[in-house]
């Protein structure tokens, strides 16, 4: 079957008008907003909950390294070499195999600040740790500490 435009024309059927009405783009803007608000509270819970499990990770790969550091020189960096002792040899330490960490560089925590590092640690042979989102010692959720030695 063929249709001829002008049979449509004079038969009353509109061209060019196609479209939503304003009430049809309200309609859709209203369920948009509310998925929205019923997403978005699981989504960045999932965010802070992954940033947190991110500075775990990274603690753990920081305190393998520092191992490893001590099995070739004997000791943990001092705390005025820091974690930088992973990266760049300090001073002439003939047995220094480094770097001790991917990518050369001492990773920051999720939240965009330097680990703290400490030794000879509170808890342990060192210690290393980030306060979390509010950089302040305590805190859940976010906001909480990630230790090495927890």
């Amino acid at each position: 079957m063929v249709l001829n435009l002008s049979s449509l024309r004079q038969s009353g059927a509109r061209t060019g008008e196609a479209g939503f009405t304003l009430i049809e783009l309200l309609v859709v803007m209203v369920i948009l907003v509310l998925l929205a608000g019923l997403v978005a509270p699981r989504v960045m819970g999932y965010l802070g909950s992954s940033r947190t499990k991110t500075a775990k990770v990274q603690v753990e790969s920081i305190s393998t390294s520092l191992e490893l550091f001590k099995l070739d020189i004997g000791r943990y960096p001092t705390e005025r070499e820091g974690l930088g002792a992973l990266i760049e040899r300090p001073g002439n330490l003939a047995s220094w195999n480094g770097p001790y960490l991917q990518k050369n560089k001492v990773p920051d925590d999720p939240w965009g600040r330097p680990y703290h590092y400490r030794t000879p640690g509170q808890s342990g042979r060192f210690d290393i740790y980030s306060f979390g989102a509010d950089n302040q010692q305590g805190g859940d959720g976010e906001d909480q500490d990630v230790m090495s030695w927890l």
